[in-house]
């Protein structure tokens, strides 16, 4: 196939979905996907098959990237999250129901090296054979076995067995949220595991705790102080990288907070709330896009 038979709009969906996989980024994913073009027009006639040539160049930019990340985020203020995608529930743009893409499993796949997670996203979520992935990562096939191996056991480590509907996640997700209202903490930690884990990513520009908060007691404490002390918010039923969640808004729409609760055997294993202002410009502007085209639940 020549390269003047794929247009950017047949390939970016895909792209973008392999890149944000990879380094847990809306921007970054973006910014990777168009360097990619802009090196497959540059070769021309040259590339045999675009989708190869551009998921391979994707791929090998990511890695790339993971490892000069690494160096950044330790010196990130407080927990990192990877940045949400956002849309309203039932709008047309909505990201689909995919559990490697949610928040949770992204940071399963924080885990990895840069090759185990390319290996293990190319493999296990896009389908790719061992011998093309060996092509795009430079190892041999067989190496890209091992590494796939290594990389299963690190991911399946921490996730859970079984995933809930999406009708059992909202169910929770609004008893949670009545809850936090109502400054319940015996109902907050009767929805919370035992052992459950708040995070918080402010990046040190917003308001929120620098460390994880292990426990259900300290957790629901925590939350039931938020939802009747704070200043005034609203709460907005929203997609979280597909799955039920929720936007806090201050009185002017501005958006302020991304919520989405990891959830396993009827209880909350985790809330990770995103507040960093850099991490939600894009699903502000994509909440506000929505609302002016008339867009709703």
């Amino acid at each position: 196939m020549a390269a003047t038979d794929v247009t950017p709009e047949e390939l970016r969906p895909l792209l973008f979905s392999l890149a944000y996989r990879m380094v847990g980024s809306v921007g970054e994913a973006e910014d990777l996907v168009q360097e990619a073009f802009l090196r497959f027009h540059r070769a021309g006639e040259e590339v045999e098959s675009p989708k190869a040539f551009l998921a391979t160049v994707v791929t090998r930019l990511a890695i790339d990237h993971l490892r000069s990340a690494r160096v950044r985020r330790e010196a990130y203020v407080g927990p990192w999250l990877p940045e949400p995608l956002v849309t309203e529930p039932g709008t047309a743009e909505r990201v689909e129901d995919d559990e490697t893409l949610s928040l949770a499993f992204l940071a399963l796949l924080e885990r990895l090296t840069p090759v185990e997670r390319a290996v293990y996203v190319l493999h296990d979520l896009f389908a790719y054979a061992h011998d093309e992935i060996a092509e795009v990562v430079g190892k041999s096939a067989a190496n890209c076995r091992q590494i796939l191996r290594r990389a299963r056991r690190h991911v399946d480590a921490g996730r859970p067995r079984f995933e809930p509907s999406r009708e059992r996640r909202q169910a929770l997700l609004d008893r949670f949220l009545a809850a936090v209202r109502a400054g319940d903490v015996d109902g907050l930690v009767g929805m919370l595991a035992a052992d459950a884990v708040h995070y918080a990513d402010g990046g040190g520009k917003a308001r929120a705790t620098l460390l994880p908060i292990h426990g259900a007691d300290k957790i629901a404490r925590l939350w039931a102080r938020l939802g009747t002390t704070q200043d005034p918010y609203e709460l907005v039923a929203v997609d979280v990288n597909g799955q039920p969640g929720v936007a806090g808004l201050a009185p002017d729409g501005t958006l302020l907070a991304v919520i989405s609760l990891d959830v396993a055997d009827d209880r909350v294993q985790a809330v990770r709330a995103v507040v960093n202002p850099d991490k939600l410009a894009r699903a502000a502007a994509a909440l506000r896009a929505a609302a002016a085209r008339g867009d709703g639940a």
